[in-house]
């Protein structure tokens, strides 16, 4: 029996989680999305839809870490079947209870067992390379998962010395984290390593909560039926996320936007040099997404209070959110959209 996904599509609202989303799968080098809010607002099911909307993506069949060709599998992996197959694009699960020998791998203690051979068994690490790695309650990670996955982001490979192993292969993964706030704060070391960050709240009013219901309901009673009415839609952004990715490398970044992006950070009081990198690569996918030959300050003020929010440092004077403090930063650097408009 196939297990059904909500589509990515049918997802009522959400709009700033769903957009960050689609440009982390346009450009994985944005650094992933985290996505905090009230429980039972769609952060999950957001994550587990990504993955039927993905493009799938080219790999040796038998390669533990999905290389795109025979001569990049890691030494260590005993491969049977070469052939370079189309296979979905890996969207794994890291369980917060998860051992670090589950995370990282480890020792295949059966071979070693009954062979007395040393083998090792991928982690979780290796089945996330190219693809997503999504951790729900984040900020309940315990301190040396998070220390683990952050020696990961820098590196891009994954490296187990135990037992007389010594094992290096790729891991390079978008990392989408989702949590609730009130449960907990993120490291700031981990909070950083996130592109992007998008608040989630429940829906205001009755039309979007009845709709949400609506949907879902629809979903539970008939999930074959309701996957195949929201098809077109997930093809078609599918389609559009294949052709951003293709006409990524062209979008221009003139001296204009690198100067925006510099003027927004600076005001932000940003440490280093994260947040324009971030910003920048933010606002060239959306152009990409959207056909623009070039970055302009559309893009750059669509994509600035995702990619500068958790950023910002704390202000005890100021109780409005990151995001409201974003938008009026925005409209003091940039002008109010009417006047940019003209």
């Amino acid at each position: 029996m196939t297990a059904h996904v909500f589509p990515f599509s049918a997802i009522v609202g959400q709009e700033d989680m769903k957009r960050a989303m689609v440009l982390a799968a346009i450009d994985p080098s944005i650094g992933g999305v985290l996505a905090m809010g009230d429980r039972g607002t769609g952060k999950s099911t957001a994550v587990r839809a990504l993955a039927g909307l993905l493009p799938p993506i080219r790999a040796v069949a038998g390669c533990p870490v999905a290389s795109p060709r025979p001569g990049d599998c890691p030494e260590w992996a005993e491969i049977a079947d070469t052939r370079v197959v189309s296979r979905p694009t890996p969207v794994v699960d890291l369980p917060l209870g998860a051992s670090e020998d589950r995370v990282t791998g480890a020792l295949d203690i059966e071979r070693a067992l009954t062979r007395g051979e040393k083998a090792f068994e991928p982690g979780l690490l290796a089945r996330a390379n190219r693809g997503f790695l999504y951790v729900d309650e984040v900020n309940l990670l315990e301190d040396h998962i998070v220390d683990l996955l952050l020696d990961v982001a820098q590196s891009g490979e994954n490296v187990v010395e135990r037992e007389g192993l010594s094992i290096r292969h790729p891991a390079r993964f978008v990392l989408v984290g989702s949590g609730n706030p009130e449960e907990g704060e993120l490291r700031p070391q981990l909070l950083d390593r996130f592109g992007l960050m998008v608040d989630i709240a429940s829906p205001g009013d009755v039309e979007t909560r009845v709709e949400v219901v609506k949907r879902r309901d629809a979903f539970e009673r008939a999930p074959a039926a309701f996957v195949r009415d929201w098809a077109p839609e997930d093809r078609a952004l599918r389609k559009r996320i294949v052709a951003a990715r293709k006409a990524l490398k062209s979008v221009e970044a003139g001296d204009a936007a690198l100067r925006d992006c510099a003027e927004l950070c600076i005001a932000l009081g940003a440490d280093g040099l994260r947040g324009e990198l971030t910003l920048l690569r933010a606002a060239r996918a959306l152009a990409a997404l959207e056909g623009a030959p070039a970055v302009d300050r559309s893009h750059i003020r669509e994509v600035a209070p995702m990619a500068l929010q958790h950023r910002l440092r704390r202000d005890p004077m100021d109780e409005a959110g990151s995001a409201a403090r974003i938008a009026r930063l925005i409209e003091r650097v940039f002008g109010p959209v009417a006047a940019a408009a003209e």
